[in-house]
């Protein structure tokens, strides 16, 4: 009996712990959480229902000003009406040679239904993403049937615990630097007025020369073999008819 109420006692706080657990990192969150600097990715923004009693009605996500992105698509989504929203840039953007006066500051996606025990994913194509910072925190709210609003605002401080409502965040990693290199090596090539590939060329010629020729030293050296163990098989042959 004792070893039963030990076992049900265990059980029952590694339940809670999963519960707690769970409930901890059940929040708003960008998936995958990582993009390169200065490119283009799409983006979801992963919003699970934490709640037994109702069910997410709206997202408001908020994009940050001070990092404006020039393109923001949404995918459409079954069930779900999306609004976007701009505003007036301090500091026009110039992109590809066109500029820019407004950005996107705020996308809504409403009108669907996240019912308890379950989660959707509200996908973006965003860019072009900063090449001067290491994150984005993009400021979520979150809209349930009853009313109740969960503002996932709360930004994590380095070295510090995670807030209790946490706001997504994207991390920004360097950029893979080999397209730059090929494009590096086009420009060159183009600066060169063709040198360089006039220069490959004769390369190529020379080495098909090298090749030919070390070709056939080896079939020239070959046939020497061949007639050389011809003539040792000729005059054992005679040696052994005089014996």
């Amino acid at each position: 009996m004792k070893t039963s109420r030990v076992s049900f006692a265990a059980a029952l706080a590694a339940g809670s712990v999963l519960v707690l657990s769970g409930t901890a990192f059940a929040h708003v969150s960008v998936q995958p959480g990582d993009a390169a600097k200065g490119g283009y990715a799409t983006i979801n923004f992963k919003v699970p229902n934490e709640r037994d009693n109702a069910s997410t009605t709206q997202l408001e996500v908020n994009f940050p000003i001070d990092q404006p992105l020039t393109s923001v698509m949404p995918q459409d989504i079954p069930g779900w009406t999306v609004k976007i929203e701009k505003s007036k840039l301090d500091k026009p953007l110039t992109v590809h040679g066109k500029q820019i006066n407004e950005a996107v500051t705020k996308v809504t996606w409403s009108g669907g239904k996240i019912e308890p025990g379950k989660f959707q994913q509200f996908p973006v194509s965003v860019g072009k993403l900063p090449e001067d910072a290491d994150q984005m925190v993009f400021k979520a709210i979150q809209t349930y049937d009853n009313d109740e609003i969960v503002r996932w605002i709360e930004e994590t401080k380095e070295g510090a615990a995670e807030p209790q409502n946490p706001a997504p965040v994207l991390k920004l990693t360097a950029a893979k630097d080999a397209d730059h290199h090929d494009a590096g090596d086009k420009k060159t090539g183009a600066a060169d007025g063709g040198k360089n590939a006039d220069k490959n060329h004769e390369d190529g010629q020379a080495k098909a020369a090298k090749g030919g020729s070390d070709t056939t030293a080896r079939a020239l050296g070959v046939a020497g073999i061949v007639v050389g163990l011809g003539g040792i098989a000729f005059g054992v042959a005679s040696r052994r008819r005089a014996f």
